[in-house]
């Protein structure tokens, strides 16, 4: 059976590649920190909790020191790119079409044919699993097409993420950090004072109260996973589950949603709306948020307003 394991093991292979890439070029704290990463992929599933702790808190230290330096490794030379450029054209497009398809053509194809009686895949982690299928499918279909150097794929991915450098693990780094607060008990916290703040039976403002929360704390924390078990163990779950008798699969995904709504509006979504910036070179570093303000506020309305009806009027 392919596990999930198999995941992190292809993740923690690139990462240790990076690594040694890296020190190859003298870049130590590059080196380090990828190679930490690669440890973390395989092993930290075996490692106890205090191991795992020390090794983010040596990445974090890491990124905190400004170690972590852009690198500019040599693959094919711009002639070259211009070449496959005009000869080829959008068709440079098509291996990495070959990734979302395995996952959802594989997907629907082993769920809804006997392949699912085989068993080959974890249950319910057949999706990410076709995924990293079909990144190695188009890995070798590109590298069969067009014939880069042996090592073009892993110094590209390299000169990528050294770009992106500590924001690139940011994302993980603020989920768990919402799983620290919810069993800290955040939400149990913040759901008793607005609990007491909101007039009994206010639905519409529980809704909007919920979702405003959810948008918050994801600016706060930068990520909506991360967001998301503190506003359910605040309002989503005890008041508008529980009291008042909304349909939780509305409030959990379209909560979802009115969070995603902060994620356009934080420099916390470092990998969202930093690294872009960062990666082409904008004077303004807030430039790509400014942007997605006109975009964020309607759609979080409209969230509300989704939550409302779809899980009170109509549920009921």
């Amino acid at each position: 059976m392919i596990t999930y394991d198999w995941l992190y093991w292809l993740a923690g292979t690139f990462f240790a590649f990076w690594s040694l890439l890296s020190l190859r070029d003298k870049r130590i704290g590059n080196a380090a920190f990828w190679g930490l990463l690669a440890v973390s992929f395989y092993f930290g599933s075996h490692l106890s909790d205090l191991a795992n702790g020390v090794l983010v808190l040596a990445l974090v230290a890491i990124a905190g020191t400004r170690l972590l330096t852009r690198s500019n490794p040599e693959t094919t030379s711009l002639e070259e790119r211009k070449a496959f450029s005009e000869s080829l054209g959008n068709k440079l497009f098509a291996p990495a079409l070959i990734v979302p398809v395995t996952a959802v053509a594989g997907t629907v194809l082993y769920n809804y044919t006997p392949l699912i009686e085989t068993e080959l895949f974890e249950a319910r982690r057949e999706t990410l699993i076709l995924f990293g299928i079909g990144v190695i499918i188009a890995l070798a279909a590109a590298m069969a097409w067009l014939r880069p150097p042996a090592l073009a794929p892993i110094e590209e991915g390299r000169k990528l993420i050294d770009s992106i450098g500590w924001a690139a693990i940011l994302p993980q780094m603020l989920a768990a950090l919402g799983a620290v607060f919810a069993l800290a008990g955040v939400g149990e916290i913040i759901g008793g004072a607005v609990g007491s703040a909101i007039p009994e039976g206010s639905v519409f403002l529980t809704v909007v109260v919920f979702a405003l929360g959810m948008a918050l704390f994801t600016m706060i924390m930068g990520n909506a996973f991360a967001a998301f078990p503190v506003m359910a163990a605040a309002i989503g779950i005890p008041l508008l589950v529980e009291t008042y008798g909304g349909d939780p699969a509305v409030i959990g995904a379209v909560g979802m949603l009115a969070g995603f709504c902060g994620t356009l509006l934080t420099p916390m979504a470092a990998n969202f709306n930093i690294v872009p910036a960062a990666l082409l070179e904008l004077k303004d570093q807030n430039a790509v948020i400014r942007h997605q303000v006109g975009t964020a506020v309607p759609l979080w309305v409209c969230n509300v307003v989704i939550i409302y009806v779809g899980a009170f009027l109509l549920w009921s």
